[in-house]
């Protein structure tokens, strides 16, 4: 029988050795991974985080800034451990900038990807979360509704890890899929937001950039920028472009450019002259899957070439400006989200929704790559609006937490609550929940939430009030 004619291989049974024993497992080091794992080893319980690749940090490793921490109203939502993390940042690697506001994307935190590696891994490792790497997800291990543990792949071969809690911080629910728990992808259509592939250019002059927007005449102000004032660029020197629609469309009919995006965006990096370009989008692609990821990786890095040629001969200050990196890997936007205890939806974002198992807080717009054409939704709803517990917990499976984009939420839910800053604060609830679930030897779902809320809060984890001031421990409130 040729090869071309076997379709399936029985694999035999196998016994797979057990290497190791956690009391919370955390599967995924990006930004929720990170914040879970240092909160459920806060009071010493064994902790493990296993991660496919060879460093911490996931999206905040690729050139994006951090968005989420300022809310609509200019203050800030989004404290406790990601802001102690920025924090180190900054003060320990000259890593990150200030939460700057900004008037599309309420406010942005610029971030320097080696850095985050850095001082992501040290915190792990000095809280005592047994961190291994170069370990891929591959199944979980059920009995009955709970699950035990996950089998695992890497070099060292095929092994077993349990754990009385996981926590899938996977980006794309691949803990809770492989278990049972229901998923959804996209939009009505199944249509997913399509990922982009960053990179690197050096030799900008940022000022000459920001300057020729904030001098524009008046009447060139309409679509040099989406949302952001002119005047912004005046004062700010690191900052985001989203717009320049009319010289992109300018390149392309001159040049035959062929770039899948109808708006230049440009994020400025912590190094003088240092830009990070988002604008390379690979339609169609399944971040599930791994030949339509390659295809993605591949398509994107072959879109670099037409933005380069186009940004270096139209948009002022890159007329010296050159290629220097490609993210670590591509940025996925939207992948599986779980059902859940409930599921988040547009309408409790727009309205500012308060909930009672609140666990954290977010202000971040519905912002939504379509997935059908080179456009963007984005819709605001005025302040912030709650995260629920409840979206956090998996139907059918009693021990999981989900933390990150994957949570129970719509699509258009999603397109709100996916970004960085709120990743972590929900990474964060997630890892105190686990802990309070190991130490009141209670269900992960069936945990005490005014409990949890409690420890939030003596954390310094930002929730509201039912009025919509800030709570404080003890039953306190603040302004808002």
């Amino acid at each position: 029988m040729s090869n071309t004619q076997i379709r399936t291989i029985l694999e035999p049974a196998r016994s797979i050795p057990v290497s190791v024993e956690y009391d919370v497992l955390v599967v995924g080091g990006g930004p929720a991974g990170i914040t879970a794992a240092l909160a459920a080893a806060e009071d010493g319980l064994r902790v493990g985080l296993i991660e496919s690749r060879s460093f911490v940090g996931g999206n905040m490793t690729i050139g994006l800034p951090v968005l989420g921490f300022l809310g609509q109203k200019g203050n800030q939502i989004i404290d406790g451990l990601p802001e102690k993390f920025i924090q180190r940042l900054r003060r320990e690697r000259d890593g990150a900038s200030e939460h700057r506001p900004c008037p599309l994307h309420m406010g942005i935190t610029l971030v320097e990807p080696e850095a985050v590696k850095t001082v992501a891994l040290e915190m792990l490792t000095e809280a005592g979360v047994d961190v291994l790497f170069y370990t891929f997800f591959s199944d979980a291990i059920m009995d009955g509704d709970d699950i035990r543990g996950v089998i695992v792949e890497s070099k060292s071969g095929r092994n077993a890890i349990l754990a009385k809690v996981v926590l899938d911080c996977s980006g794309d629910a691949d803990v809770a899929f492989r278990a049972g728990v229901p998923t959804e992808k996209g939009n009505a259509q199944g249509g997913m937001q399509p990922p982009t592939l960053m990179f690197c250019l050096a030799g900008v002059d940022t000022d000459a950039l920001r300057m020729s927007i904030a001098n524009a005449p008046p009447q060139a102000r309409t679509y040099l920028t989406d949302f952001i004032p002119a005047e912004y660029f005046g004062q700010n020197h690191q900052f985001i472009v989203v717009g320049l629609r009319e010289l992109m469309a300018k390149a392309k009919e001159e040049r035959g450019l062929k770039i899948p995006n109808e708006r230049t965006i440009i994020i400025t990096g912590l190094k003088k002259g240092e830009v990070w370009i988002n604008m390379t989008r690979v339609k169609g692609t399944d971040g599930t899957d791994a030949r339509s990821l390659t295809k993605g990786e591949i398509e994107g890095r072959a879109q670099i070439d037409d933005i380069v040629t186009y940004l270096v001969n139209y948009v002022p200050g890159f007329e010296k400006a050159y290629f220097t990196k490609t993210a670590p890997f591509i940025g996925i936007r939207e992948t599986r989200r779980i059902v859940g205890r409930y599921v988040m939806t547009q309408d409790d974002v727009l309205a500012c929704k308060h909930f009672d198992d609140a666990i954290a807080v977010a202000s971040y717009p519905i912002d939504i790559h379509r997935p059908a054409d080179d456009g963007c939704t984005l819709i605001w709803c005025g302040d912030c609006y709650d995260i629920p517990f409840g979206s956090l917990v998996p139907q059918k499976v009693r021990n999981l937490l989900v933390a990150g984009r994957s949570i129970s939420a719509t699509h258009e839910a999603m397109g709100a609550i996916r970004v960085m800053a709120t990743c972590m604060a929900m990474g964060e609830a997630a890892g105190r929940a686990a802990k309070m679930s190991v130490r009141s030897n209670r269900a992960v779902a069936d945990i005490d939430v005014e409990e949890l809320r409690r420890q939030q809060l003596e954390h310094g984890v930002y929730l509201r009030n039912p009025d919509g001031t800030r709570a404080l421990p003890g039953g306190r409130s603040a302004a808002a």
